[in-house]
């Protein structure tokens, strides 16, 4: 039988290591672990749910993370150990997280801020200032929405300033450039809001580079079309200092003619994407043609009235009226009275 001192384990042999160098080895480990990683104890703190775990892990995953930031060994580490998972969906370059956040794609232009109306982030509108200066302009289509704007808004103090130029398009130069008009309407009278609605003489070939020129009216044509669209509105906007109403056409009763404001109509869509903070599309293609069907009469009050003109492509005195209201209610979410 053993005795008691047998079944005693023998002392490792070697060097002996002392509490205090494991606990220096365990310090040691846990600056490298902030110094190379901390921004990745404060990531997957974000991403627990909320609690108390989640508050503990951000106490020390947030001073880790600005550490870490600050330090290049984070990205460093990450080159060096890149082999150990590679991406399975793509090689290099391309990446969100490249050069800080801030990659640009030659193809991809940046999204800015301007891209965002702040009432859809936080649903609260933020009436910059009170209307004093309102800017009706556009072709024939603009009247008599203009005089009925004009007669609304007196009693408010606002100046209305009627610009319609008869017989124009944005799609032909030949008699007005609406590139140029824009600009010295915006100069000579900087309104703090503008109004235009044109589009009843459109359909004319646009130059677009190298293409020549381009027929009405596939996309090419479109995109030549929003692309001058766009430039009329960020003159109008004037940096943020003014809002912008571009309305939509409602389609007129020739069926060729719907074709070309179908397209005018897709392209004021896209052109004022970059713009939402300033820029507000108004849909008239839904009150007078619902569902894409032309209308000469509609119900207003409980009373069936005549919204369109003889010519099949112009509001009436009833349907401006109509057409106002939906302006002024615009115009009442962004400015103060």
């Amino acid at each position: 039988m053993p005795g008691p001192e047998d079944s005693v384990p023998e002392a490792p042999r070697g060097p002996r290591v002392r509490a205090r160098d494991a606990m220096m080895a365990i310090g040691i480990t846990l600056v490298l672990l902030v110094v190379v990683k901390g921004s990745s104890i404060r990531e997957a703190g974000e991403e627990l749910q909320p609690g108390l775990e989640r508050s503990v892990v951000l106490a020390v995953g947030r001073p880790a993370g600005w550490v870490a930031d600050r330090l290049p060994f984070a990205d460093a580490s990450d080159r060096a150990l890149a082999w150990l998972s590679p991406d399975e969906k793509g090689g290099a370059g391309g990446g969100f997280t490249e050069s800080g956040g801030q990659v640009r794609e030659r193809s991809v232009p940046a999204v800015t801020p301007e891209s965002f109306d702040s009432a859809e982030l936080d649903g609260t509108p933020k009436p910059p200032r009170p209307l004093k200066k309102l800017l009706v302009t556009g072709d024939s289509l603009a009247q008599p929405l203009d005089v009925e704007l004009a007669r609304r808004l007196a009693d408010d103090g606002v100046s209305v300033e009627r610009d319609p130029h008869i017989g124009t398009g944005v799609s032909k130069s030949d008699f007005v450039d609406w590139g140029k008009l824009a600009a010295r309407q915006s100069r000579e009278r900087t309104p703090n809001a503008v109004v235009i609605f044109i589009g009843a003489n459109e359909g004319f070939p646009i130059p677009a580079g190298k293409q020549g020129k381009v027929e009405c009216c596939g996309a090419p044509w479109a995109a030549a079309y929003a692309f001058r669209v766009r430039r009329m509105m960020n003159t109008y906007r004037r940096g943020g200092a003014a809002r912008v109403y571009y309305l939509r056409l409602p389609l007129p009763r020739d069926r060729g003619r719907q074709e070309i404001a179908r397209a005018v109509n897709a392209a004021i869509d896209v052109a004022a994407v970059p713009y939402r903070a300033h820029v507000r599309v108004l849909d008239m293609t839904r009150t007078f043609t619902p569902r894409g069907r032309y209308r000469e009469t509609m119900t207003v009050d409980g009373v069936q009235r005549i919204v369109r003109r003889p010519d099949g492509i112009h509001l009436s005195d009833v349907g401006a009226n109509l057409a106002a209201d939906i302006v002024q209610a615009a115009i009442r979410r962004d400015f103060r009275r």
